[in-house]
């Protein structure tokens, strides 16, 4: 968790049996064999250490050691005549194993117990509670063994390790044995191919750095076993695992069979870099012209161009006015100036901006893949001529920006594939080539990333926590009793210290920043990834230095129900039997929760959409998988489908109008929305459109402008589909019209010049 790791040995434990040494691991009897040369990583004392074996014919199917064997454990089920050389993951991350499924020989607690050992999983603040960062053996366990019944006929054919998550503690182990069994009682172990001996593999040298160990031969059977053998010096036998596996088949159907997971959607399901990334998006550009536009906002640190898909039926125009809604009648009344009746069908604005931004943190992949796979989505289904696709394209411009932090994706993207690929040496090359590890490896994802590798832009900072701190100017303002009369509660700007050459502000940031301010975005969701919730503003706890705390904005009923509803309509969040991703069970509070009631984020850009902009933006964690594998972006595209576009359609929850000059009819820009009771107003855009978010019930409205009568009206938004009509008409004042008067040229009338100069006396 960012502490340095002590320096200390690796003991190998105490007990009757004896043990492999550290020089030994999955290293084979060297016998004068002339067959080619295999470099292994040994891990010993934080070193890599290279051995030599040599490459042996595959033994015979391996059988167990203890006599009740009758028969080979591979001969148990039937394994298909060509392997592939690697297997994804079984899903202990990703919680597609569920708790049932772990077992072990002993834990310290519950909070340590079997259920705990999967990896990446975080610990909660305090050691000891339910929520601890791993399974940890009790100490006096002499020979430990963490279990994983995989329910069907397997093939397992690795597995990776990591040590304790913990700020308190440093447990993780240097190595182990495997061992297989069909029934949990009869067990074989993994053999090393030279020696026949059972293999000992080296595992970690920290507590986060994911340490991968292919079998020497997969093996089939329904439970694995992990033995540690040796820890940390002064620690205790902790790790967390992910095990490498696929499903084979059972020709006499002895088990359930194997969920499969899956779309129908015909899409590109594979993580893309940075140059695939780009060349998906104008080949989906390419299929469909008419409704796409793709535009870049910025660069990276490194020079990565930040590119946006656009989506609208006239792709790079913000339109105004142009439509009529006629999908409700909005009942609106009032008073003053601009009063008027609303029929049943009304002149509004022409499309509401939205826009949904993923790969903040470059090593959370799974948004920035759905936004990928949506954007293909909306293109196919509209040439298909899908009626909520098309009528969603119809009357909203989207805007996908898939990789905010396209330096970070890279880095996360190389460290998978450099782990895939073997040792970065050329006298390897033989070596990786014999055994596959060339090829582009199918279990590619954060089982190899770590949960922390490529989070932060190329240049170290972390770009939710680098847009400007408004929420303390505006608190303090409060404090102070000026807000709203001289500080305004809304469009605040930015810092004198934001706006220096040598602020340190992302190229990223700045790059996001420029883009909000000129397009007038309504609606925003920001995709994450290591959790299963939905988290709305304030992101930053109103008391200085508190760790959380509850922290609504004025709009909270709003971002309430914004949050409900991604949260109500995707389908892992609403599964009632899923588990805990990691410390927080957020299922309880229906998954949505206040982001500074859960952890606060000074210099969230939720924060800063909210108090810069008008865009409403919430917080989405997509999956408790960082880095999901790619066998499993068809199950996550399905999870979040329906989420996504239900999500886009709330743009239109609430009000919306044209803020017009009564005598030119011209829209009026930057004219002030104001709703009784809600201390955060909205501006028009530059033609005078607008859109507040509002929920169900009956407001106050009032639209006011510089040089103009303020206007104001009742308006009641309804569960109907579509924004309630709310436009309005402002009178100039006398002094506004005088002032064009004089910037016309105009000769004031002698009377109206004595009256101004008496009025510049008595002021």
């Amino acid at each position: 968790m960012g502490l340095a790791s002590p320096a200390t040995t690796e003991a190998p434990v105490s007990t009757p049996a004896p043990r492999s040494s550290q020089a030994e691991l999955s290293a084979g009897n060297e016998n004068g064999t002339s067959e080619q040369h295999v470099r292994i990583r040994v891990i010993k004392k934080k070193k890599i250490i290279m051995k030599k074996r040599k490459k042996l014919t595959p033994p015979s199917p391996p059988v167990t050691a203890r006599a009740s064997v009758t028969t080979s454990p591979a001969r148990t089920f039937d394994l298909p005549e060509k392997q592939e050389p690697d297997c994804p993951p079984l899903g202990l991350e990703s919680l597609r194993v569920s708790d049932n499924q772990l077992d072990a020989s002993s834990s310290q607690s519950f909070g340590l117990g079997p259920h705990r050992g999967r990896l990446n999983i975080q610990s909660g603040l305090e050691d000891g509670d339910l929520f601890d960062g791993a399974w940890c053996a009790e100490e006096q366990d002499a020979e430990p063994w963490l279990q994983v019944d995989a329910r069907h006929p397997t093939r397992f054919s690795g597995i990776i390790t990591q040590g304790r998550n913990s700020i308190w503690r440093y447990d993780w182990v240097t190595s182990y044995k495997v061992q297989f069994s069909n029934d949990s009682l009869t067990w074989w172990g993994s053999k090393n191919r030279s020696s026949g001996m059972d293999a000992v593999f080296p595992a970690n040298s920290d507590p986060e750095t994911p340490v991968l160990n292919l079998l020497p031969e997969p093996q089939v059977a329904r439970f694995i076993r992990l033995l540690p053998q040796t820890w940390l010096q002064g620690g205790a036998s902790c790790l967390r695992a992910e095990i490498l596996a696929c499903p084979v088949s059972d020709p006499n159907g002895l088990f359930p069979e194997v969920p499969v997971l899956g779309s129908s959607d015909t899409l590109d399901f594979r993580h893309h870099d940075y140059k695939a990334m780009r060349k998906l998006m104008k080949q989906v550009n390419e299929q469909c012209p008419n409704i796409t536009r793709v535009y870049s906002i910025g660069k990276s640190h490194q020079g990565l161009k930040l590119y946006v898909m656009e989506m609208s039926d006239q792709p790079g125009e913000h339109e105004l006015g142009t439509g009529r809604w006629g999908g409700r009648g909005g009942r609106s009344g009032g008073e003053g100036q601009g009063h008027e009746p609303v029929a049943s069908t009304c002149v509004l604005p022409g499309e509401p901006e939205v826009r949904y931004v993923a790969g903040m943190h470059g090593n959370e992949a799974l948004g920035r893949e759905l936004l990928l796979l949506l954007m293909q989505f909306l293109c196919r289904e509209f040439l298909r001529g899908d009626p909520r696709v098309t009528r969603l394209l119809a009357e909203t411009r989207i805007h996908l920006l898939p990789s905010m932090n396209p330096d970070g994706y890279e880095t996360a993207f190389r460290r998978v594939g450099h782990l895939a690929r073997g040792p970065a040496c050329s006298f390897c090359r033989g070596a990786r080539s014999l055994l596959g590890l060339n090829k582009p490896r199918p279990w590619q994802g954060s089982e190899l990333v770590g949960w922390a590798e490529g989070r932060w832009n190329h240049q170290g900072i972390d770009l939710n926590h680098n847009f400007a701190d408004l929420n303390t100017p505006l608190w303090e303002a409060e404090d102070d009793g000026l807000v709203p009369d001289t500080v305004p509660n809304h469009h605040l700007p930015l810092p004198t210290y934001y706006t220096l050459p040598n602020a340190t502000v992302a190229p990223e940031t700045r790059a996001v920043i420029k883009w909000m301010e000129r397009i007038p975005f309504v609606l925003s969701a920001n995709l994450h990834g290591g959790e299963l919730v939905v988290s709305y503003p304030f992101d930053m706890t109103r008391t200085p230095w508190a760790a959380r705390e509850l922290t609504p904005t004025p709009d909270e009923a709003v971002f309430r129900w914004l949050s409900t509803v991604y949260a109500g309509t995707n389908w892992a969040m609403q599964d009632p039997d899923r588990r805990p991703c990691h410390s927080q069970d957020f299922s309880l509070y229906g998954n949505i929760i206040n982001g500074a009631d859960w952890h606060t984020v000074p210099g969230s850009m939720n924060d800063f959409s909210y108090l810069h902009t008008n865009c409403f933006e919430v917080t989405v964690e997509l999956s408790c998988d960082k880095f999901p594998h790619e066998n499993e972006l068809p199950q996550e595209w399905e999870n979040n489908k329906d989420a996504l576009l239900t999500y886009l359609e709330q743009v239109r929850m609430g009000i919306a109008g044209v803020v017009r000059d009564k005598d030119t009819e011209i829209g009026i820009a930057d004219a002030v929305i104001a709703v009784d009771g809600i201390n955060h107003d909205v501006t028009t855009a530059w033609g005078g459109d607008y859109w507040r978010l509002l929920t169900p019930g009956d407001y106050v409205v009032t639209a006011s402008a510089e040089g103009y009568h303020a206007a104001t009206r009742n308006c009641r938004v309804t569960f109907e589909e579509g924004p309630v009509p709310c436009n309005f008409h402002l009178t100039k004042t006398p002094k506004q019209r005088l002032r064009e008067l004089l910037a016309a040229g105009a000769k004031v009338p002698p009377d109206l010049r004595r009256r101004l100069e008496r009025l510049r006396g008595q002021n």
